[in-house]
């Protein structure tokens, strides 16, 4: 620990405290704020900066309500508690602080407990503009305000029940085959209707189209592009087409969903559970994204108690 604590700093890629953790098998962590350098500190007060009036501009009335309600610090890397000690009188969801990438069940099974999993890194100053993995300015400036919303907390809750059926779903086929065919086509489904409303969304608002995806909310050149951009296609959510339309993660998106409403959205994800439950989620389009072996794992091993 004192070779951690000797080269301080939660940068993406570059945190020994991360890298520990890992060895170490520990998923949920705590938040070691002393770690934070002055550089990591830098890189939020940049990325808040200037996503301000991006988000004045193009992010959704909830989103921005949601910004207030957690009194982020635009100078300095929020501590997680003090996030969790405005957002949990509101809609009970908390930010649970991660090592990393984590299995989808357990994703998922964090959001049906209104949990949601969060990154302490952050990413270095030479990579503002893109980052692959989350950060914990994705998570915290671009997921969290939007938990404060009860409509919108309450579809990641449904989200996380759909979850538990796929589990279930599949643990009533014999045929290991087929059960990992289903299961995979199954976990296709959420994740594409997961990333075209939670992460990339758009939805219609009083004055035009707004941005409520996280992934958007937390990009400086994707935001304006999704909004302004008329190499975009936008068309009103369709579940059908949802899940069956591929996406790739390494570049702007030339699709994307507009939601009328978060009732709309919360509707949809109980009729993508009906679905599942009717066999309707297991032969969707071949494509993108790959699911692993771990996720996959990760729902057998949660089927005996789904």
């Amino acid at each position: 620990m004192a070779q951690i604590a000797a080269s301080a700093s939660l940068t993406t890629g570059h945190a020994p405290f991360i890298e520990d953790a890992r060895d170490h098998g520990r998923l949920y962590i705590d938040q070691p704020y002393e770690l934070y350098s002055e550089e990591n500190h830098e890189a939020w007060r940049r990325l808040y900066q200037r996503m301000l009036p991006k988000w004045e501009r193009h992010a959704n009335e909830h989103f921005l309500n949601g910004v207030r309600s957690l009194c982020l610090d635009p100078d300095r890397v929020p501590r997680i508690e003090d996030v969790n000690r405005y957002l949990c009188p509101l809609t009970g969801f908390r930010a649970k602080p991660v090592s990393g990438y984590i299995p989808s069940f357990l994703f998922f099974d964090c959001l049906r407990n209104r949990e949601f999993p969060t990154t302490i890194t952050i990413r270095d100053l030479a990579t503002l503009d893109y980052l692959p993995e989350p950060d914990i300015f994705h998570d915290i400036a671009g997921h969290v305000p939007m938990h404060t919303d009860r409509a919108f907390a309450d579809t990641l809750v449904r989200f996380g029940e759909c979850a538990h059926t796929a589990a279930e779903m599949a643990s009533y086929i014999r045929d290991e085959h087929e059960r990992l065919r289903r299961l995979t086509s199954m976990l296709k489904a959420m994740a594409r209707f997961f990333w075209f409303t939670i992460e990339f969304g758009l939805m219609q608002g009083r004055d035009g189209i707004k941005a409520s995806g996280s992934g958007l909310l937390s990009s400086f050149g994707e935001l304006s592009h999704a909004i302004e951009s008329p190499e975009v296609q936008r068309y009103p959510l369709q579940l059908e087409w949802a899940i069956n339309q591929a996406f790739e993660i390494d570049h702007y998106q030339p699709l994307l969903f507009v939601a009328d409403s978060f009732d709309q959205l919360f509707s949809l994800v109980d009729r993508l559970e009906r679905w599942m439950r009717e066999g309707r989620l297991n032969n969707v389009a071949p494509g993108e994204p790959e699911i692993s072996e771990r996720d996959l794992r990760s729902f057998l091993e949660a089927a005996p108690s789904a």
